[in-house]
């Protein structure tokens, strides 16, 4: 999961510059949302062994977009 939170009123750049990103391999799915505050976040899900897996990452946007370093977490299915 990669969440951004974007310089006030550019929330929607933020999305079209996620949106745009590829990378070096295409995940099973991936959903990109947004939230109040002009936050984006894309959900991506792997075929992986585990959480340590080497996955591709989406970077960093430029620092003029962008409130903070961004945001990383992974997951994994339990059910």
């Amino acid at each position: 999961m990669w969440e951004a939170r974007a310089v006030t009123g550019r929330g929607g750049e933020l999305l079209e510059w996620a949106r745009a990103q590829t990378l070096a391999r295409e995940p099973v799915r991936r959903e990109l949302l947004r939230a109040p505050q002009d936050r984006v976040l894309v959900i991506t899900w792997w075929e992986a062994a585990d959480l340590a897996a080497d996955l591709p990452e989406l970077p960093e946007p430029a620092a003029d977009l962008i409130t903070r370093p961004v945001h990383r977490w992974r997951f994994e299915s339990v059910s």
